[in-house]
């Protein structure tokens, strides 16, 4: 998708500028830390810096890590935009609910934590450019482990990865696969246990705001440790600038080969996450997974958990993982459109969207009938509010998919039915 919206700073943190929707005040910064703990004296607030020459990588991880949020939006019904991890074959079986006397009004935090913490490990990264730790969920029995891209790739091409399991056992384990575009990642525990225990995968899908939801995960490299809260919002645009490939393959030329613009409608959750909780577990209830906790927000004032972070879906992170499991890269979905946040008026309402401007021929909003100055303000029934929204509701998507976009054009509303397809060097 060709949305050409600008990266933010490469820094440790990024301002999001009001301008972009962003809230004033507040930073969002990568979730990795430190591969040796400091003192507590001095953990809150050096513990949030990566170490060594991992700066790069802090935007990466301020990608979903760290990205600003760009516009408040509600969840809606809609169709099935990805591969679901039933049909994928991740996780544990199906049928198997590990807490099934789950309640939302009075969650039983103790059998969750039980039953989903030998599902999720710590991950020492070690090479020539730095070190770091982050977290990570076993995904199957074959030693496959989901994590962050940024977790994976801040020390460089040749790092040494160590992953631990919740029994304490520390094994070598090798990179799968990658997305920067995403910022997500699976890497292969070498030889893994026989009693290793995949994840029990649930449907980010069916979330309401004010579920109640757990995170697992290995902040500050204090392993093990779990945090709840609600969901806060769904279908909240966190973008921020992040390691790529040769270019942003959703913005043709914008990228480089160090820099992309990471993109995804995340959960924010209220379960307090800190660095080190990267590619860790958000859990409901029922201990299942419907996350990948990513990203914090901060303020100048405080540069630790707020009580807001994000998590990438469940249903995105396992369509991303199963491709990279099978080719160790991912196909990604492709619009063919460039955008800029507008608004436009329906009767005596303005509406916030994202405005085409231009549509690339031959493309998949081209045979769809999309055209320069039609504002979308939806896509599958779900708000958009923003040019970052729209490359959210896309990124999210599997290519070949099919969903309705709701447009205004010339003062009334429009509804497209547009099927995705694939990027590739032609587009």
């Amino acid at each position: 998708m060709d949305e050409r919206t600008s990266p933010l700073p490469r820094h440790d943190t990024a301002s999001v500028p009001p301008a972009a929707g962003g809230v004033p005040g507040f930073t969002y910064e990568p979730m990795t830390s430190p591969a040796a703990p400091e003192p507590p004296a001095r953990r809150r607030g050096a513990g949030l810096r990566r170490v060594g020459e991992l700066s790069a990588v802090a935007v990466l991880a301020a990608t979903l890590a760290s990205g600003g949020t760009y516009a408040a939006t509600t969840a809606l019904d809609r169709p099935s935009a990805t591969t679901s991890a039933e049909s994928s074959g991740l996780g544990a079986d199906s049928s198997v609910v590990p807490v099934t006397d789950a309640q939302k009004t009075s969650p039983d935090w103790e059998a969750v934590s039980s039953a989903v913490s030998p599902s999720v490990v710590a991950i020492a990264v070690k090479g020539a450019e730095g070190q770091g730790q982050g977290s990570g969920v076993v995904i199957d029995d074959q030693g496959h482990v989901l994590t962050n891209n940024h977790v994976v790739s801040g020390a460089g091409r040749d790092a040494q990865l160590q992953v631990t399991l919740a029994d304490g056992n520390t094994y070598t384990a090798t990179v799968a696969g990658t997305d920067p575009s995403t910022d997500l990642a699976v890497i292969t525990i070498t030889d893994p246990p026989k009693d290793l225990k995949p994840v029990s995968i649930g449907s980010s899908e069916d979330l309401t705001v004010g579920d109640p939801v757990m995170a697992i995960g290995n902040p500050l490299g204090l392993a093990g440790t779990v945090t709840t809260g609600i969901v806060s919002a769904l279908d909240r645009p966190v973008a921020t600038e992040g390691e790529s490939q040769d270019e942003d393959p959703f913005a043709p030329g914008q990228g480089s080969a160090s820099s992309a613009t990471v993109v995804t409608n995340a959960i924010q959750t209220s379960a307090p996450i800190n660095p080190g909780n990267s590619g860790g577990a958000l859990v409901d209830a029922s201990g299942r997974l419907i996350g990948i906790n990513s990203s914090i927000a901060t303020t100048s004032a405080n540069s630790g958990s707020i009580g807001i972070g994000f998590a990438i879906p469940v249903q995105q992170a396992t369509m991303i993982a199963e491709q990279l499991i099978e080719n160790g890269s991912a196909e990604h979905a492709f619009l063919g459109v460039s955008t800029r946040d507008a608004s436009a008026t329906v009767g005596s309402a303005t509406r916030a969207g994202a405005e085409v401007g231009e549509v690339t021929p031959g493309s998949p909003a081209d045979d769809a009938g999309l055209r320069s100055g039609d504002l979308v303000i939806a896509v599958g029934g779900a708000p958009v509010t923003s040019s970052t929204s729209l490359v959210g509701h896309v990124r999210e998507r599997a290519v070949g998919s099919s969903t309705e976009l709701t447009v205004i054009r010339s003062g009334k509303e429009h509804r497209v039915e547009v099927t995705l397809s694939r990027r590739d060097s032609a587009n």
